[in-house]
């Protein structure tokens, strides 16, 4: 475990000690940075909005992903596996690329907009880019994945006899699947809702290129502090996004039952 350790050391927990030691020693030791933050309309208004969207991310990723990961369980084997590289092919093409690849698809000269066009469907272009739903939509294709799969390795190990049993016992297939496998599914619904919210916290690039620029993210506003050379300011933003992920992680721990999602088969 030696090298691992080194290579944590080294790359995460230095790093990670210099941004905290940053945020009380740049320009003046002290508090300085975090009282100038938290009083701060701009930081607040930023910090509301980035948990606001994170939370509207996470809904959008659940309400897609939950049926998707179900389709995915009533499928055969082979058209699950093919459902299932549908969702990662995507997650292999690098972030930047695939960001960039939607400024194409919703430009109002892009793929979508003239594909409605040549329909008869619109008239002149619709405003797809440079607004909430462009970021809306960005997020959600980079986050689908993180919702859709810890529902599913849930749901793989739910009992298909248990449904079995509820349709003997007179329960139609709504009823069954509302009291039987939505139940069971929880911890995974709970595991990717966690998983979706901490990463929609710290996006940087999607609204960066899909957004509107009315307001900044956290992320963003670390990066407009670091450009300004404002290094103490821009870890204390770090530190209190941090802070805010680390709070939801122990909230949402004692609310998440691990093993339910980690492995072991679902029974209770």
């Amino acid at each position: 475990m030696l090298p691992a350790l080194i290579f944590l050391v080294a790359f995460f927990f230095w790093p990670l000690a210099f941004v905290i030691t940053q945020s009380f020693v740049d320009p003046h030791h002290g508090f300085e940075n975090y009282a100038r933050l938290f009083s701060s309309p701009v930081m607040a208004a930023s910090f509301l909005a980035t948990v606001k969207t994170a939370a509207v991310a996470t809904i959008g990723s659940l309400l897609i992903g939950y049926p998707y990961s179900y389709l995915m369980y009533i499928s055969s084997p082979r058209l699950a596996a093919a459902l299932q590289l549908a969702v990662l092919i995507p997650s292999w093409v690098s972030f930047i690329v695939r960001t960039y690849a939607l400024t194409v698809l919703l430009r109002d000269t892009g793929v979508a907009n003239n594909t409605l066009i040549k329909l008869g469907l619109i008239s002149e272009p619709m405003p797809l880019i440079r607004n909430d739903f462009a970021v809306m939509f960005g997020m959600l294709v980079v986050l689908l994945p993180f919702m859709t799969f810890p529902i599913y390795a849930v749901m793989r190990r739910i009992d298909r006899d248990y449904s079995r049993a509820a349709a003997i016992l007179g329960a139609g297939p709504a009823r069954a699947f509302v009291r039987v496998i939505l139940p069971l599914s929880m911890p995974g619904v709970l595991a990717g809702c966690v998983l979706v919210f901490v990463i929609a916290l710290g996006f940087y690039i999607t609204p960066a290129l899909l957004g509107s620029g009315l307001y900044l993210s956290v992320a963003e506003q670390v990066v407009v502090n670091v450009q300004n050379v404002e290094w103490g300011y821009a870890s204390a933003i770090s530190v209190t996004l941090l802070a805010v992920v680390l709070v939801v992680l122990i909230v949402a721990s004692a609310a998440v039952p691990l093993r339910g999602v980690l492995g072991g088969q679902v029974t209770e």
